[in-house]
C-alpha cells in the first residue's frame, strides 16, 4: 500500500510540475522516452535473474501452473473491451494498449506514448499514457485494498489475479497474507508470465 501511494504521489508531483512550468519540458532530450523504455527493459531481466526467484519457481513449474496467468490475461482483456465499447472516446485498440499493462503503469504508460506519439501527436499519446498510467495503478491499489474480501467471496485465487503483475512484489504479501503460504510459488510465477507479457501485448495493440 505505501509503494502504490508513493507511486501515486510522485504522479501527481508530476501534474503539478508539469502544469506550473517550472520545468521547461523543451530542454530535455528529444529521446528520453525512449531511453527510460530501454532501462524499464533491462530492469525486468533483472527483475527475473536476481534474487534466486527464478530458480525456485522453474522448479514448481508446470502447465498447471500457466493456467491462473492465462486466465487473468485472458479476463483482463475480455473486460477492456467491454469497458472500451461502453465509454469510447478512445479506439477499442486504445483501450487494449492500456488494459494490456496488466499493473506495471510505469512501462505500459511509456511504451504506450513512445510508439503512439508518430501517429496522434505528442500531446494526444501522452493523455493515452496518463490514462494507462491511472488505470493501472487503481488496478494495483484495488488489489492491496480489496485482496482479503476477494479471497474470501471468490477464492483464494482472485486476488492474484486481481493484482496482475504486482503478484510478484508489492502485492504478494497481502496475497501470502490472504489465502496462505502455499500461494507464494504461484503468485510469484503468475506475476513473471505477466510482466513477460506486458510488452508484448501493449506493443501489439499500440501498433494497429
Amino acid at each position: 500500500m505505501k509503494d502504490s501511494l508513493m507511486a501515486l504521489g510522485m504522479f501527481l508531483m508530476g501534474i503539478l510540475v508539469g502544469v506550473s512550468g517550472w520545468l521547461p519540458v523543451d530542454a530535455l532530450p528529444a529521446d528520453l522516452t525512449e531511453w527510460l523504455l530501454y532501462a524499464l527493459v533491462v530492469q525486468i531481466g533483472v527483475e527475473l535473474g536476481a534474487g534466486g526467484n527464478l530458480r525456485r519457481i522453474a522448479g514448481s513449474f508446470s502447465l498447471r501452473t500457466l493456467v491462473l496467468p492465462l486466465a487473468t490475461i485472458t479476463g483482463t482483456l475480455a473486460f477492456t473491451a467491454v469497458a472500451g465499447m461502453v465509454l469510447g472516446g478512445w479506439s477499442l485498440a486504445d483501450y487494449m494498449a492500456v488494459g494490456s499493462g496488466m499493473g506495471y503503469y510505469s512501462l505500459s504508460s511509456v511504451l504506450i506514448i513512445d510508439m503512439k506519439s508518430d501517429a496522434m501527436g505528442v500531446s494526444t499519446a501522452t493523455q493515452l499514457g496518463v490514462l494507462a498510467v491511472m488505470v493501472n495503478i487503481i488496478r494495483e491499489m484495488t488489489a492491496l485494498v480489496c485482496g482479503p474480501w476477494l479471497a474470501r467471496v471468490f477464492g483464494r485465487y482472485a486476488p492474484t489475479a486481481a493484482a496482475g503483475v504486482t503478484s510478484m512484489d508489492v502485492t504478494l504479501p497481502m496475497i501470502v497474507r490472504s489465502t496462505g503460504q502455499e500461494m507464494f510459488p504461484i503468485a510469484l510465477m503468475h506475476g513473471m508470465v505477466l510482466e513477460v507479457s506486458v510488452p508484448l501485448l501493449v506493443t501489439l495493440f499500440a501498433g494497429l
